[in-house]
């Protein structure tokens, strides 16, 4: 009897527990399904007909697959506006208070379903492009009607209620797929010694096996299985991931797989479906991705009821589920009658088999026969009856004519005849899954025997195993699964000999060759006839690919651009081989010199939120800390961000004012002794025989000849010329650098080197890590520095004789190791003491202690800016801008040309433009009435009471304060700066104007006699 509400259920069998009933909402109706089920099983099983309407034409369609090839049971999940769009409902496992949509937008569905079916003769191919970028007028008025219709779902306006989250993960072998094939590499490489990561789409492992009769390759098979599958289990080596589609094949084996959880305990419907993203890094790849099967081009082929042969099957055996109650099937080879088989042996109606091929000769056909099945050879479906469902075929002989492509093209012979049906499943073949083969670099080779693409040559550690390679008998998979499995491991270097994986007797039907086509012909021609879909989610035909043809169109990939076919979130997995069968006919072509498209990433679609995981919201961009972070706290810090990080901005005491603070702590550096957390400067470690020369390329001065234990300042500029960043580097040993950056520009100038040491120099022996997190950094400044960091490092001498200006020790302060660098951002005497991380907070609190004596003080980022603009040191990102050369910043003299190989951006200084006398230059401005701290930001005028639009001549890069000066003080890029020293300038901002002399940018010790002491 009929499962009440679901009408389509069996009574018996399947994969399901059917006395765990689920509830679910589909479009607004409320329906049930049961444990085990996919979305997509569910609704068929309820009556569901329709699940979406077409792309372009608004057309009714339901579900075609049972897996990542399904193009029109794409739905929104969840509820609100957090939906999650672009999910297919076959790989949507089934829970307690799901809540689904369709996908396609359609609120005009009505209208446009009318217009299709009265002006279909103008849209086909292309006719966005000669309809409306022809006639910009008529674009403007339909762009609102036309993107209403369009769309495969909505984008979530706002965040799920459950997050996402990533794992990073490294296998010796990843094995993409879990049919037979990939079971049998995975157990391999496990029994070889392999760390090992097998991932499938399927709630289950089993592939192929799931959806088949028992009967069809015998109980051995389905005993090993279940054998293997727990031996990988029990393995600690061996991590399975059912639901987890990989989706990605990336460079240096890195592949990204999506996993389809199921929903957490105590999660709510509305919130949707969890999902992890899995980054893995594997040393081998096997690539076990199966074949999809071809459905059959003819005359109204998308109407609900027209399926996969195999998604019949996988429907009836997996799920227990018969997608309607008179079956017809056509197909091109003996797979089509099992699935007739299947249909009978459960008691339904089969209505016949449509043979295409002139006779029927393989053991399935017979086996079917003798079942009581009608075979009908010869014979092709002409066109498919029926709106909302199948309501029967027309059927019609067929001849075969030899064309001057591959495939010989088939013509009809006789009228055609109508059969009542109300389900037709189709075979046309099968087409590898070749896509994360494409991905990895891999070119799809057509093979005659295989009927598809299979992959050609790899380019990456990978091999491919299974239906993918074009093999389709169970035991083939098998062998080839478990040889590419004991291969990959050995690859990896797995230490265990190549195990014995003993294989199972299976069964297997002696087939007669299949018949390859890929369009059915009909009695008028494509552009006549009822739409012969070849795309069903973007609704491209038949005739749309011959229209290519005949207007030029004669690189596979161009034709797909103009037509749109594969461009769908599928991918093209059912429509494009049968498009390049299509193409190559109207060329005249054969298959093999058509080609095929490339498959680039993602394999299904991963929205944003998976990717981004739990890195949003405050986690997007993360909080740095230095490790002195607490104290700063503790001692009255205000901060600062400067990039990620946490600065100290300037310490006030009780009744201070942010300025009276900022002098008390540049006075204190000036005088005495004062103290600044600079961790979190950029700091990576450049090691390797060619450490040298890579910087010499990278940086406008010299390198190569650089004393160990020397220091010396650089400046790095882009390919134009322009600076990009600056910092002091020290020669630590032979072979090893410690480049500085800024720190808000650390990760990009990592990210600029590796650019270079990777695409531009790969020849080059040089390695660079990051290391700006490893140490801690305190800068002792000051009059009183040497004699305060003298009390917490005895075995370093720090006499200016033994430890010169721009050189760095190494040893012990407060008894941590640490390298001290004499570097000075402030023009005083100053060290810079690094320690490893664990020891900063330690290390900073022993040299605040030994400075008491001399009433140390620590001083923020704001003092900073005072000292360093006392003496007129840039900074990259205030003071430039992205368009200033070394000359423009007075820095010509860090730049050494002649360079046997040059630096980056050195032919680019000769630029006209660079050399011109008006470029902005960098100059002091010191205010005229000795009070007023100029805006930075400030515009420069030559005259006060300039009429507008008056003529720029600069601006104010920084301003400050100089306690030391007792007034203000200022820098600026200004007009032939350097030109007009002594002359006076006008700083404009906020209705205010300051007249200040233009002067040189060094303030305090021009001479920079105290940084030598």
């Amino acid at each position: 009897m009929p499962v009440p509400g679901q009408p389509r259920r069996l009574d018996a069998g399947g994969r399901i527990d059917r006395s765990k009933p689920l509830r679910f909402e589909f479009d607004g109706r409320p329906l049930q399904g049961f444990q085990g089920d996919t979305l997509a099983s569910a609704l068929l099983a309820a009556g569901v007909d329709v699940v979406a309407r077409s792309f372009k034409y608004g057309r009714p369609r339901g579900i075609v697959g049972h897996g990542a090839e399904e193009p029109n049971a794409v739905v929104q999940l969840g509820a609100g506006k957090a939906a999650l769009p672009n999910q297919r409902a076959t790989q949507i496992a089934l829970y307690d208070g799901l809540v689904a949509r369709s996908g396609a937008s359609w609120r005009a569905a009505p209208l446009f379903a009318r217009l299709a079916r009265v002006g279909a003769g103008l849209m086909p191919a292309g006719f966005y492009y000669k309809t409306f970028m022809a006639h910009p007028w008529l674009w403007r008025r339909a762009e609102d009607l036309l993107r209403s219709a369009a769309g495969l779902g909505e984008a979530p306006r706002e965040a799920p209620a459950q997050t996402g989250d990533a794992i990073n993960s490294h296998c010796d072998v990843l094995v993409a797929g879990g049919g037979p094939a990939g079971i049998a590499a995975a157990l391999a490489a496990a029994r070889a010694g392999a760390r090992v990561i097998l991932a499938d789409e399927h709630t289950e492992f089993g592939g192929s096996l799931l959806a088949d009769a028992p009967e069809a390759h015998g109980p051995e098979a389905d005993a090993w299985v279940e054998s293997a599958l727990a031996e990988l289990k029990a393995s600690p080596h061996v991590q399975l991931l059912p639901s987890t589609t990989v989706f990605g094949y990336y460079d240096h084996n890195f592949l990204g797989a999506l996993e389809h959880r199921s929903r957490p305990a105590g999660q709510t419907a509305g919130s949707g479906q969890r999902q992890r993203l899995h980054r893995i890094r594997a040393r081998q790849v096997v690539l076990a991705t199966g074949a999809i099967e071809r459905p059959l081009v003819f005359a109204n082929n998308d109407v609900p009821g027209v399926m996969q042969a195999s998604a019949v099957s996988t429907y009836l055996h997996r799920y227990g589920v018969a997608p309607g109650t008179r079956l017809l099937v056509v197909t091109a080879h003996d797979g089509g009658h099992q699935t007739a088989l299947d249909w009978r042996r459960l008691g339904l109606d089969v209505a016949a088999v449509v043979d295409v091929r002139p006779s029927v000769t393989g053991e399935l056909p017979r086996r079917a026969a003798a079942e009581g099945i009608e075979a009908i050879a010869g014979h092709g479906v002409m066109e498919a009856l029926g709106r909302r469902r199948v309501k029967g075929a027309l059927i019609a002989p067929i001849q075969w004519v030899n064309g001057a492509s591959d495939a010989p093209r088939a013509e009809l012979t006789g009228r055609p005849r109508r059969i009542d049906c109300d389900l037709i499943a189709c075979s046309g073949g099968w087409s590898p899954a070749v896509h994360l083969h494409s991905q990895a670099g891999g070119r799809p080779e057509w093979n005659e025997a295989a009927m598809g693409f299979v992959p050609g040559a790899s380019t990456r550690q990978n091999r491919c195993a299974g239906a993918v390679t074009g093999a389709r008998t169970l035991l083939a998979c098998l062998e080839q699964g478990a040889r590419a499995g004991a291969e990959a491991a050995m690859s990896a270097g797995c230490p265990k000999p190549t195990p014995r994986v003993d294989m199972p007797k299976v069964q297997a039907a002696a087939e007669a060759p299949a018949q390859l086509l890929f369009l059915l012909p009909h009695r008028l021609p494509p552009s006549r006839a009822p739409r012969q879909f070849v795309d069903f989610q973007l609704d491209v035909t038949a005739a749309d690919i011959e229209l290519a043809a005949r207007e030029g169109y004669r690189s596979v990939e161009h034709a797909k651009r103009y037509t749109a076919l594969g461009f769908g979130t599928d991918q093209g997995k059912l429509g494009n081989v049968n498009g390049v069968g299509i193409l190559a006919a109207a060329l005249g072509r054969g298959i093999a010199e058509t080609g095929t498209t490339m498959f680039r990433p993602p394999y299904t679609p991963v929205g944003f939120g998976a990717l981004a995981g739990r890195d949003v919201g405050p986690l997007f961009d993360a909080e740095r800390r230095t490790p002195m972070h607490g104290w700063h706290e503790e001692h009255g810090a205000l901060w600062e961000n400067v990039g990620r990080w946490k600065r100290p901005w300037y310490y006030p005491r009780p009744g201070e004012t942010m300025q009276q603070a900022v002098n008390r702590e540049c006075l204190a550096a000036r005088n005495g002794v004062a103290m600044l957390d600079a961790s979190t400067l950029g700091k990576i470690d450049v090691q390797g025989a060619d450490a040298a020369e890579f910087l010499h390329r990278v940086y406008t001065g010299r390198f190569l000849r650089l004393g160990i234990g020397r220091c010396r300042y650089g400046l790095m500029l882009r390919e134009d010329g322009t600076i990009f960043d600056d910092g002091v580097t020290a020669r630590l040993s032979e072979r090893r650098y410690l480049v500085h950056t800024t720190t808000g520009n650390a990760e990009a100038v990592m990210a600029w080197l590796e650019l270079w040491r990777q695409t531009e120099w790969p020849e080059l022996d040089v390695w660079l890590t990051s290391v700006t997190d490893h140490w801690a950094t305190a800068a002792v400044v000051g009059p009183k520095a040497r004699e305060t960091l003298a009390k917490v490092c005895p075995g370093i001498d720090l006499s200016d004789a033994a430890f010169p200006f721009m050189a760095v020790r190494e040893g012990h302060v407060a008894g941590a190791p640490a390298r001290v660098f004499r570097i000075s951002f402030s023009g005083e005497l100053s060290f810079e003491v690094n320690v490893p991380a664990q020891h900063g907070m330690h290390v900073w609190e022993a040299l605040m202690a030994a400075g008491e004596a001399f009433d140390i003080s620590p001083y923020g980022t704001e003092a900073m800016h005072v000292l360093r603009a006392e003496k007129g040191f840039i900074i990259v990102g205030q003071d430039t801008d992205g368009d200033m050369t070394p000359d423009d910043m007075g820095l010509g003299w860090a730049v050494h040309r002649g360079k046997a190989f040059g630096f980056i951006g050195d032919r680019s200084l000769d630029l006209p433009d660079h050399r011109r006398e008006d470029r902005l230059q960098f100059v002091g401005l010191a205010p005229l009435d000795g009070a007023t701290v100029v805006p930075e930001g400030a515009q420069l005028l030559d005259a006060p009471n300039a009429t507008p639009p008056a003529a720029m001549q600069g601006h104010v890069t920084s301003s400050y304060f100089s306690a030391a000066l007792q007034r203000p003080i200022a820098l600026a890029m200004l007009k032939g700066g350097r030109t007009r020293m002594g002359e006076t300038v006008y700083c404009v901002a906020a209705n205010a104007t300051t007249a200040a002399r233009v002067v040189g940018t060094v303030f305090h010790d021009p001479e920079g006699e105290r940084q030598n002491v």
